[in-house]
């Protein structure tokens, strides 16, 4: 059982950056894949990006390669997601994951636990 919890979620002005963190308890964080999604009101949730168990291979969705870069630290069982250039678009709830597996994936099927989600507003 792995327990996430985001945070770092907040209100930035278009071209700006914010950092989230996932800060996980459990005793198995460093064995999983880690994930990031978001979802916009009304729309299903979407693949931000992954890293695999030892952070050294990661992907990302197409709308947001580029200006985001997840990472982890392991021993501070901790998942960040750095946003940079951000647009009005990126507007929304961004969820952290846990896939019960080493290698990344990018599909909601692929991960078994979520946290409750940290608010990203980003305006003109």
């Amino acid at each position: 059982q792995v327990y996430l919890k985001e945070s770092g979620g907040g209100l930035v002005q278009a071209g700006g950056s914010l950092r989230l963190s996932c800060a996980a308890s459990g005793p198995s964080f460093n064995d999983y894949a880690m994930g990031w999604f978001r979802q916009h009101p009304g729309k299903e949730r979407e693949f931000v990006a992954s890293v695999d168990w030892l952070g050294r291979f990661t992907n990302y969705g197409d709308s947001v390669k580029g200006r985001f870069t997840i990472s982890r630290d392991n021993a501070k069982k901790t998942l960040f997601l750095q946003m940079n250039d951000l647009k009005t678009e990126d507007t929304a709830t961004y969820y952290c994951a846990s896939r019960g597996q080493l290698r990344i994936g990018s599909s909601l099927k692929d991960f078994d636990y979520w946290g409750q989600g940290t608010q990203v507003t980003v305006t003109t």
